[in-house]
């Protein structure tokens, strides 16, 4: 059985909700939520990559594991492989991406993603859903992905595109990306040696540097549709949907 490491990049000098990681929730912060969801899962051994020791800190705080990172990076992707270099452990296969600002993703989808990218031997995977609300297509925080083929929750196609912004009318095999991955060890590797591309940047969408090299993202199904914590206004609607769960 191949084995998954769940790293989870983090960083409080987010531009547009600073501090976000250790911001709370019913009394425990957004990354050491996000970092108990990881290990719900039981995929593997779960560690937080940040450059922020404060970070580190909370997690440690919360019986979770963290690995200090450089402050150059310019994608969770470069954090996340320098964690991975510098954990040293043993006999992984693949390694999950999961982002440290979506505290309400769902561990049975981040479970089906790994056990279908390793059933199937893919290189590189990640999760989308449908868009049920029109308002969403226009919303530039919440990240776009155009598959070639039409995604059910019983098949896995390859992503064509990602954007922020709806060029055009067409609705058609367009879904909501969730931001997590999961690589083989090889693909991760090949795609942090590869220089940045323009429409990477311009966008903030690291996953454009895979796709514009020719590296395959294939998509499985997502049965929820998380809410990644990007604004104050995101910050305020998942504190009252976990607030009013407990």
């Amino acid at each position: 059985m191949s084995k998954t490491l769940i790293l989870i990049p983090s960083r409080m000098s987010a531009t547009r909700l600073p501090g976000k990681p250790l911001l709370k929730i019913n009394g425990l912060s957004i990354i050491s939520h996000v970092y108990k969801k990881a290990e719900e899962t039981n995929i593997g051994e779960v560690y937080v990559a940040s450059e922020d020791q404060e970070i580190l800190d909370d997690v440690k705080l919360n019986g979770g594991k963290g690995v200090i990172t450089s402050n150059k990076h310019k994608t969770g992707t470069d954090r996340i492989f320098e964690a991975y270099k510098k954990l040293k452990i043993k006999n992984i296969d693949y390694i999950l991406n999961l982002q440290g600002d979506e505290p309400i993703i769902e561990s049975t989808d981040i479970i089906n993603l790994n056990n279908s990218i390793i059933n199937n031997n893919l290189g590189m995977g990640s999760l989308a859903c449908n868009i049920s609300d029109d308002y969403k297509l226009a919303d530039e925080n919440i990240v776009k992905v155009k598959t070639r083929h039409e995604l059910k929750n019983d098949n896995i196609v390859k992503a064509d595109n990602f954007f922020r912004k709806l060029e055009s009318h067409s609705k058609k095999n367009i879904y909501h990306h969730i931001g997590i991955y999961l690589y083989k060890i090889t693909v991760l590797e090949k795609i942090t040696s590869l220089e940045q591309t323009s429409n990477e940047k311009n966008q903030r969408l690291e996953q454009l540097r895979a796709l514009e090299n020719n590296i395959d993202i294939s998509l499985i199904l997502s049965m929820s549709s998380p809410i990644g914590i990007d604004t104050l206004e995101d910050y305020n609607k998942v504190k009252k949907l976990l607030e009013t769960k407990n």
